[in-house]
């Protein structure tokens, strides 16, 4: 038996959201588990729903889509938001992200792109477009340059710098995950190596993100072999 993510979807216009609800009735592996027109209307929803996936537009009346998103993951973690939005915004998306939505998607997005995100994001993935990764690796090229100069001017933190402070904060099963994400595994190579559930693994994914600052596997690769190259 197939299962199926819940989906949640938060749009202020009721004709989009009834779109996407036609389109994901003809799919075997998304539910829409509930909607809603507004952030507040979302996060009292998401308290019951717990959905897997939540598409979270952007600009909304009253609480907005970035800070609808900051609190429904402060509810539920392990939620992934996709944001919608009309333009490829990166300075919202960018901000979005920080509040911990994992990918975005435009609004005149074909089906399969739409259906695609949601999938990637409901196995652990990060989904942003060029142009909000090159913002987010000036924001972490620049947050590794602060960490640097902190260590040269406070031996006391010794060998405790760069890359491999960032690293720290991981537990030792995420520590693992990392390892194995940088040697190429995928998620379900991984669950099976570690006889952890899909559901776990990706968790442990998402938890790897936030503390690493990281949007994408690719990111987090870079950072991991970094930290090996370290003394």
């Amino acid at each position: 038996m197939i299962q199926k993510i819940r989906l949640m979807i938060v749009d202020d216009h009721v004709l989009f959201r009834e779109g996407l609800k036609a389109l994901f009735a003809t799919t075997e592996d998304i539910q829409v588990v509930g909607e809603a027109g507004d952030g507040e209307t979302a996060l009292e929803n998401n308290r019951s729903l717990q959905a897997d996936v939540i598409l979270m537009d952007i600009h909304m009346p009253g609480m907005d889509g970035i800070e609808a998103t900051r609190k429904i993951l402060e509810q539920n973690s392990r939620a992934g938001v996709i944001m919608v939005t009309m333009l490829e915004d990166d300075a919202s998306v960018f901000a979005a992200m920080r509040a911990g939505a994992r990918g975005y998607v435009l609004k005149g997005a074909n089906p399969q792109e739409m259906l695609g995100a949601i999938r990637a994001v409901a196995e652990g993935q990060a989904l942003f477009g060029p142009a909000v990764a090159a913002r987010m690796m000036r924001f972490f090229q620049e947050e590794t340059a602060e960490s640097k100069i902190e260590v040269s001017t406070r031996p006391e933190l010794g060998k405790h710098s760069g890359i491999k402070d960032l690293i720290e904060p991981l537990s030792a099963r995420e520590g693992e995950i990392l390892n194995l994400i940088a040697e190429g595994y995928s998620n379900k190579e991984i669950a099976q190596r570690l006889v952890l559930s899909s559901n776990t693994v990706r968790n442990h994914i998402t938890s790897i993100f936030a503390k690493l600052q990281v949007a994408d596997r690719s990111q987090a690769i870079r950072l991991a072999r970094g930290s090996r190259e370290k003394p």
